[in-house]
């Protein structure tokens, strides 16, 4: 009579104690018919001990007994049927778990190793794994990685049960409850926390080295992006450069923009060359974007002109990594408006420098306080983008502050010559007046200061003489709540331990009494000395 249980480790075959053992057999064969034990966590294992399992709340406190579905709510449990030569004495016992004396139902458990003589007479043991696969799947479960609960960090599960060989008649009653398919997946009535399923696989062990390496590359720069986006520098976390924009480095000092504009505009239209100067001295700082009006044309000048000789300098050619533009246009409204480029040399954006008649009349290069840097004029730097605005609403603020400034002074001077002599004569008595008032708050301010001064002199010498006491008494109290304190850690450390063992089946209802008579005289015996210490203090 044996029953195979398949899990997500591998398979276990149980033969079980039929003949010794018919309640608890009979319970446990009718359960596997039914499909109760599909998906059930093995919830509670302790390495080289016991790994249990058979709730389908994942919790240690759930399970029906198959006579609760056949009877009702009061077979929900089952009585033990303890055989004296049935003992843990080796690996891979099959004991069904109980919450006290007779209080069996579908929870059991599989010992792990050998000469468990605690559990005997305490659990029933019903069943015994034999074969050499079956013990190879007990090791797996017995080095699984467990939480300070004893819960498996990686899911282990029942996935289905077998019955090989049943010798007892199905009830009538039991044909509605064997379901129709075998079900897969978490039980219905699991309520534990999610964790790794058993079907999960590292991705070092899915991918390539090289792949995982990429992926794990592209989430990096994914999160920085998104940081970057929170503190404000960047307009969105996938936001990307501008895939017609070339970055030029290496150039000699000499090199002008217009030289860079001649030079590339050979693979195509070039909307704009700039050399990104200092903000102060206006040098060059040796390295330049270039955009051009097509993705291709930019493609082709990035194969051609890397490491070529411009003004005796090897200059390097990259594309462009700067999202500097769109975060200007970003930040003046301008998201959805496209940039139409102008001409380098006077400024304007209705044309291009190849078409420029060299009159300086157009919109000029501007200072930004976007994208800021250390040093300069109010901490600007230089950007790529035209930007007239901002240079009109300067202009209108320097003219404004003027004439305000001009405005306030002529009105001061205006003032100053009709009113001065009667604004004298005011002045000096109200200053006669301020300086009466002042004298009478200080005198009645240092009379007030001297009588609480005097008061609060007296009610601080009461204070320290009352705060003395109180000190003493706490003192007193916080040795005591100590020592209190450490004597209930030590009790409830114990009890602790022994409602474990209690959880667990231990069913030894007649030690637990003792401790618990011994712990009722013990703390009945601390009352009366914490009471005989209060009245000897009181005394």
């Amino acid at each position: 009579m044996s029953v195979l249980i398949v899990t997500s480790v591998g398979d276990i075959v149980v033969d079980l104690h039929t003949d010794r053992c018919p309640l608890t057999t009979k319970n446990f064969l009718k359960l596997c018919k039914i499909k109760y034990y599909n998906g059930c966590l093995f919830h509670n294992m302790e390495k080289d001990f016991l790994a249990q399992t058979g709730d389908p709340t994942g919790t240690g406190t759930g399970g029906n007994s198959i006579y609760k579905f056949l009877y009702g709510e009061q077979a929900r449990f089952f009585e033990h049927e303890i055989r004296p030569e049935l003992k843990h004495s080796k690996k891979g016992t099959v004991s069904m778990v109980s919450a006290g004396e007779n209080l069996n139902a579908s929870q059991f458990f599989f010992t792990l190793r050998d000469d468990i003589d605690y559990l005997d007479e305490k659990h029933t043991v019903f069943g015994m794994v034999e074969e050499k696969e079956s013990f190879e799947t007990l090791e797996k479960i017995n080095e699984a990685f467990v939480d300070d609960k004893g819960r498996p960090l990686k899911n282990i599960r029942i996935k289905h049960t077998y019955v090989l060989d049943d010798p007892f008649d199905d009830p009538p009653q039991l044909t509605e409850l064997i379901p129709d398919s075998s079900p897969d997946g978490r039980p219905h009535d699991e309520i534990v926390e999610e964790r790794l399923e058993d079907d999960w696989v590292p991705l070092d062990e899915q991918m390539k080295p090289e792949e995982l390496e990429e992926l794990i590359h592209s989430k990096e720069a994914h999160t920085n992006a998104v940081v970057l986006e929170s503190i404000g520098d960047i307009p969105d976390a996938e936001i990307k450069p501008p895939d017609n924009v070339l970055f030029v480095c290496k150039l000699n000092p000499v090199t002008e923009d217009e030289d860079l504009f001649t030079i590339f505009s050979r693979f195509g239209t070039v909307t704009s060359a700039e050399i990104i100067r200092d903000y102060k001295t206006g040098d060059s700082l040796c390295y330049a974007f270039i955009e051009f009006e097509k993705k291709e044309d930019c493609e082709r000048a990035y194969f051609k002109m890397d490491n070529t000789l411009i003004d005796d300098r090897r200059i390097h050619v990259d594309f462009s990594q700067s999202v500097s533009k769109l975060w200007g246009q970003y930040r003046h409204g301008k998201k959805n408006q496209k940039d139409k480029g102008g001409c380098f040399k006077c400024g304007a954006t209705d044309h291009y420098a190849k078409d420029c008649n060299g009159e300086k009349d157009g919109k000029k290069y501007v200072l930004k306080d976007e994208n800021t840097q250390r040093g300069g004029y109010n901490n600007h730097k230089y950007d790529m983008v035209f930007d007239e605005d901002r240079l009109d609403r300067e202009q209108k603020k320097q003219r404004v502050h003027a004439e305000s400034t001009r405005k306030d002074r002529d009105h001061r001077d205006s003032d100053k010559g009709h009113h001065g002599s009667r604004n004298n004569e005011e002045e000096r008595d109200n200053q006669s007046r301020y300086n009466e008032r002042e004298r009478d708050h200080r005198s009645r301010y240092h009379g007030e200061e001297r009588g609480h001064k005097s008061r609060y002199h007296g009610e601080e010498r009461d204070h320290k003489s009352r705060d003395r006491g109180e000190d003493e008494n706490r003192r007193r109290k916080e040795i005591e709540g100590r020592e209190y304190k450490s004597r209930e850690r030590d009790e409830c450390g114990d009890r602790r331990r022994e409602e474990k063992d209690y959880r667990k089946g231990s069913g030894e209802r007649d030690r637990y009494k003792h401790h618990e008579e011994h712990r009722h005289n013990r703390d009945s015996d601390e009352r009366s000395h914490r009471e005989r210490a209060g009245r000897d203090h009181r005394r």
